[in-house]
């Protein structure tokens, strides 16, 4: 199921993190052990192609899992480019301002929500087999749009950005935000909590959900418990990391 669909039901969308290792076993790997309803390639930090957006979202469709990439605001043709490779969205990294949310949505609609160029021959218009109207509809409807709140911009004007038409999410980046809290790491902080509680009262009062990264359980259910239904639980070096760990772990006397 779609992120979208999910959402709308109110389920917990439980993600993943790639874009170190792009590669199918990755997301094959995620889709047998099931429990995933999908990934977010990470472009911010990694620097993904267009090749690897079109692997990861065709992997991710083979296994039942939807796809978005999270980009920063440098250039308007990787948003166009990344939805056409079949990524089932966008989340926008580095936000300042509903502004500069705006301007991203202007990127990722089209006419006459946003304007963003048509061409008819990516996956999403079925590489021609849909006419230019039926891409145009069909994308503006189902494509999957986040706002990442890290920040201290954006977690100023979050109401302004929940109430953004096209936003499906606001996202919000716990590590960057603790930073610009002055807390940084320190999950218990009532600071970044107080942050958290604004993004949720925005999100509620315009019909928008909201996710975040499942830093910890106690973390994780604690944003749950206040509304969170996208929580995202690793990332793949980091998961590849604690599998190694865990094996030295498991023959500690070997690795003596």
């Amino acid at each position: 199921m779609s992120f979208k669909s999910l959402l709308a039901a109110g389920q917990l969308c439980r993600i993943f993190c790639s874009g170190r290792i792009i590669h199918p076993v990755v997301f094959d790997v995620h889709g047998m052990c099931g429990g995933f309803h999908g990934i977010w390639l990470d472009q911010e930090h990694c620097g993904v192609t267009y090749e690897q957006v079109a692997l990861a979202a065709a992997c991710c469709r083979a296994n039942g899992m939807d796809s978005f990439v999270r980009m920063a605001m440098t250039n308007y043709s990787m948003a166009t480019a990344f939805l056409e490779a079949g990524a089932g969205g966008l989340m926008a990294a580095r936000i300042e301002s509903a502004a500069h949310a705006e301007e991203f949505m202007q990127w990722v609609k089209f006419a006459p929500r946003g304007n963003r160029g048509l061409n008819g021959s990516g996956f999403d218009a079925m590489f021609g087999g849909k006419t230019l109207p039926q891409l145009s509809a069909d994308a503006n409807r189902d494509n999957f749009v986040a706002i990442q709140i890290e920040t201290l911009g954006a977690l100023e004007e979050c109401d302004q950005i929940a109430a953004l038409d096209g936003v499906d999410l606001l996202f919000v980046g716990p590590s960057d935000l603790s930073q610009e809290l002055g807390v940084i790491s320190q999950w218990d902080s009532e600071k970044l909590w107080d942050a958290y509680a604004r993004v949720a009262a925005a999100c509620k009062k315009h019909g928008k959900n909201w996710g975040t990264i499942a830093v910890n359980p106690k973390f994780a259910q604690r944003t749950y418990d206040m509304g969170c239904r996208m929580l995202s639980f690793g990332i793949d070096a980091i998961m590849l990391r604690r599998g190694i760990e865990a094996t030295k772990s498991q023959f500690k006397e070997l690795f003596a």
